[in-house]
């Protein structure tokens, strides 16, 4: 899928980084996401997988800001991976008024819920940061569309995994995207839990 097919304030953040055309991976996983469906995108490091990712959020919110509750959920390993992930979000939303939040471990969960409180459009944290957030009523899943995880084979504790499977028990209707460089035995099984059907884009 070609740069040109997206939103307009997307092409705009494309133009202003000097990205021109999408990566070989890009060119498959952004039209196979934007179709609706569940995917696992595995690509080795540098394919364009977390850039993907976030355009496909953006696109998915029509770039707008709407409501209060988080309507996009990005889960990555730590703390550092969050701030990562914070910074290219915040280049790629320049043009848009969209809310983007970063939450890990180390912030308190009551700086973090009353942040939160404010109004969020796209939430970036941990998985044992945001299952405390969801069970003290800190972050609502009610308007959750769309839910991510990136670099996905880094998240390979028994915990990380168990806290993504409860967060989805509570989300009603959503499409699910994992990003990874390998599909682990453990990441497969996600299939059975809300992966159903997902397409596989790999490079």
């Amino acid at each position: 899928m070609p740069f040109n097919k997206l939103n307009d304030s997307i092409k705009e953040s494309l133009a202003r980084l000097a990205m021109e055309t999408p990566t070989p991976f890009q060119q498959q996983v952004i039209s196979k996401i934007k179709s609706g469906g569940h995917v696992f995108g595995i690509a080795p490091s540098g394919s364009g997988k977390t850039t993907a990712m976030i355009i496909n959020a953006i696109q998915k919110l029509n770039a707008q800001a709407k409501g209060n509750a988080p309507r996009a959920l990005f889960i990555v390993k730590n703390k550092k991976e969050a701030q990562e992930l914070h910074q290219k979000c915040l280049a790629f939303t320049k043009y848009t008024d969209l809310r983007v939040y970063m939450g890990y471990e180390e912030l308190h969960l009551d700086i973090q819920k009353s942040e939160i409180y404010l109004g969020v459009d796209i939430l970036i944290s941990t998985p044992k940061n945001i299952q405390k957030l969801f069970f003290q009523n800190g972050a609502s899943t009610s308007q959750l569309s769309f839910f991510a995880i990136d670099d996905a084979h880094l998240l390979i504790e028994r915990q990380e995994l168990a806290a993504i499977r409860i967060i989805s028990e509570g989300i009603k209707k959503c499409q699910y995207v994992i990003m990874t460089e390998k599909l682990t035995p453990k990441l497969e099984r996600l299939q059975d839990f809300f992966m159903v059907n997902a397409s596989r884009v790999q490079l």
